[in-house]
């Protein structure tokens, strides 16, 4: 028997499918094996920075199976994915299970034809690739572990810090500051309304902008009372070429913008395609595409819209950094022009499917005209207009959402007198740069050298996590809670958490994986003087207990004593300078706070405190007053009203009602014990497929299965299961 190690469950029945008994494929599921949590003595610093790793909790089973069937098989390969997080987890999964001579395969689509090409032509494991990972997860434990204590004693506990998310950060705190300290300036767009001697109306647009009423009043004047004529009519062709395929990058981008997908919801639809083999690998900074994928392009392109639409064009990858797969991400099939099986998976595959074959097209022309007017004297700045006409479509016949609305002028010629309607001055105020959005922040790092195709998701998602960055529509701002943590650690390690140092590392980790660059010396160079300088820090530093003070005007509601700023984990708030002596608060806004309250009971978890009702990001609440040593929460606090709907899981507790990040949404009453929960508000009904609680739907669809891969969860496809 011959063994083959996948990821993915669902990647391992098609890839033994497409082998045809020649292996059995079995699946690690992802790692299994990681470093213990929240342990710094994970890693043998003084040995050489040797990680020591334990098997993860619920993977013993796989571990043991894997290990079982390696024993009896002639021949064993590791098919993780192709990119150095898949070379580790290969590697972990040759050393937890004692396969001695494992050999490597790379699928980077998974297609009949792909997967017994890679088979018949396996490989060792890099041990480069895999030590580059390696460093990466060593190197942000140690700075994630250091930062994270220091932060907890200087500023508040419970907060923490790290090596690439401190960077990505500060770009949105930098923003948040720019807004906060803008101060708009006035201006006037000038436009005037005037019609040709065949009568066509055009609207000209002033080239200056006065920023004085002064400055304009003298333009309208002046346009009022002369004659005017159109000055210039020039025409131009131009070509507007194509996007080249997607890189993770810019279908992480792109998925954002168009289908308002975040990074990590897109890589997940992404990946899930990729297991079911319709697109190739999608981690990757290359642009450029396999020379045998280009016919079956060519011939999508043809069939569908002509020979005169196919212009095959060869792209290279600018980047010097350019890794982790061989060739941009594109489907597998061109032909097909769906695939998936959720509605993500599917509007993703299409856009990725476009962007393809719209790389291989002919650029669209267009007709640019530009129609400039003044006075017959010249006495005002130049006024103009410029238009658009589509000449020939192109890759725009495919990607229609790029395309726009031409903007058709009116026949003009130079010297032709004007009529003039009106001239009018319209006051406006310059506006502070827009906050990033997640497509916005993850261009924002690949521009700074920021982490790399693998980790944009992640960064993204663990600032948002942390409570540091919060998103509102598509845009991303900072909190005060991340404000504060970014002044500290620019304030103390402005160097270690730059985005200087954080490129020139990534670098580094590049170089280990191409064997020019010893892993322990690189680490050792770091980490050493790195500690030293947190120890002095920890002795240097001031714990940071205030912000500053309270705005003038504002005084303790309590005591009439002065205020000052202080960080909770909601935000700032406002406390009496006297505290502890005076426990007088107030919100920033300068709202008085009412202070915790005793209940009367005792804590049924620690014995010795006492329940108080305390104020919460969302209301009041009922905990032990030994918090953070304690962190006992009354289950049946009046934040969690009840719905009568008994859990179907643990059949002990009941949905109760609780608001989290995202908003409202309904859980078991048992947690943490049982962690039941759903989205909407329970019905009390189970669903006639899966069994499952059913919850509220919408005006049209009164009710819906909780569980998301029912077929009575999407509306559209109740009553057809």
């Amino acid at each position: 028997m011959n063994l083959l190690i996948v990821e993915s469950p669902s990647k391992a029945k098609t890839i033994e499918k497409y082998l045809k008994g020649t292996y059995k494929v079995v699946a690690s599921v992802g790692h299994v094996r990681d470093l213990p949590k929240s342990n710094k003595a994970a890693i043998d610093i003084e040995g050489g920075f040797i990680p020591h790793y334990e098997i993860s909790a619920g993977k013993e089973k796989i571990v043991s199976e894997i290990r079982s069937l390696a024993k009896k098989s002639a021949e064993v390969l590791l098919a993780t994915d192709p990119d150095r997080e898949g070379e580790a987890i290969a590697w972990h999964v040759a050393e937890v299970c004692g396969i001695k001579h494992p050999k490597r395969v790379l699928f980077y689509e998974i297609t009949e034809k792909a997967v017994n090409e890679s088979v018949a032509h396996p490989r060792q494991l890099d041990q480069n690739l895999r030590k580059a990972q390696e460093a990466r997860r060593v190197l942000d434990r140690l700075v994630g572990y250091d930062l994270s204590g220091l932060v907890w004693k200087k500023v508040r506990y419970g907060l923490s810090a790290g090596r690439v998310q401190s960077p990505a950060l500060h770009i949105l705190v930098e923003r948040e500051k720019e807004i906060r300290s803008f101060k708009p300036k006035t201006y006037f767009v000038i436009t005037a309304d005037t019609e040709t001697e065949r009568n066509y109306p055009i609207q000209f647009c002033c080239s200056e902008q006065p920023d004085s009423k002064e400055r304009a009043d003298e333009i309208l004047g002046i346009g009022q009372s002369e004659r005017w004529e159109i000055t210039g009519v020039s025409t131009t062709e131009a070509l507007r070429r194509p996007n080249a395929p997607f890189t993770t990058s810019t279908l992480q981008q792109s998925a954002s913008s168009r289908l308002g997908l975040s990074p990590s919801r897109t890589m997940h639809a992404a990946q899930k395609l990729y297991e079911q083999g319709y697109i190739t690998y999608m981690r990757t900074d290359s642009v450029s595409l396999s020379e045998e994928i280009f016919p079956a392009i060519a011939s999508a392109i043809t069939k569908e819209f002509g020979d005169r639409y196919l212009n095959a064009t060869r792209y290279k990858t600018k980047s010097k950094n350019a890794q982790e797969a061989h060739e941009a991400i594109r489907p597998t099939d061109p032909l097909r022009k769906t695939a998936g099986k959720t509605e993500d998976e599917k509007r993703l595959y299409r856009l990725i499917r476009t962007r393809t074959l719209a790389s291989q097209m002919a650029p669209a022309e267009i007709l640019r005209t530009k129609i400039t007017a003044n006075t017959v004297n010249r006495s005002l700045p130049d006024f103009s207009v410029n238009g658009s006409h589509l000449i020939f479509d192109g890759w725009l016949a495919l990607d229609t959402d790029a395309r726009g609305d031409d903007v058709e002028l009116p026949h003009a010629e130079s010297s032709e007198p004007l009529s003039l309607s009106s001239v009018q001055a319209e006051e406006k105020q310059t506006e502070p740069p827009k906050r990033y959005t997640e497509a916005g922040l993850v261009k924002e790092l690949e521009k700074r050298g920021i982490g790399r195709p693998s980790t944009y998701a992640s960064i993204v998602k663990t600032i948002q996590d942390r409570g540091y960055v919060e998103k509102d529509g598509r845009s991303l701002s900072a909190t005060d809670t991340g404000i504060v943590v970014d002044d500290f650690l620019f304030a103390h390690f402005d160097t270690i958490v730059s985005e200087t140092f954080t490129a020139d590392m990534e670098n580094k980790l590049d170089e280990i994986a191409d064997g020019k660059r010893d892993y322990t010396k690189t680490l050792s160079d770091f980490y050493i003087p790195f500690s030293q300088e947190v120890k002095a820090k920890d002795k240097d530093i001031a714990k940071v207990t205030t912000l500053g003070d309270a705005p003038e005007g504002i005084m303790c509601p309590k005591c009439g004593s002065a205020m000052v700023v202080k960080l909770a984990r909601t935000g700032k708030f406002l406390s009496c300078s006297r505290f502890p002596e005076c426990d007088g608060a107030r919100t920033i806004d300068g709202k008085e706070l009412e202070g915790p309250k005793e209940t009367g009971e005792d804590c049924p978890e620690c014995k010795t405190g006492k329940l108080i009702e305390r104020d919460g990001r969302f209301g009041r609440f009922i905990a032990c007053s030994n918090y953070p040593k304690c962190k006992y929460i009354k289950k049946d606090a009046a934040n969690q009203p009840t719905t009568g709907v008994v859990c179907p899981v643990c059949k002990k507790g009941e949905m109760v009602e609780r608001r989290g990040r995202f908003g409202i949404f309904y859980s078991c009453s048992n947690y943490p014990d049982c962690k039941n929960a759903i989205k909407a508000k329970p019905t009390g009904a189970l669903c006639p497929l899966c069994g499952s609680l059913m919850m509220e739907g919408t005006k049209t669809i009164p009710e819906r299965c909780s569980k998301k891969d029912c077929p009575n969860h999407n509306p559209h496809k109740i009553g057809k299961a």
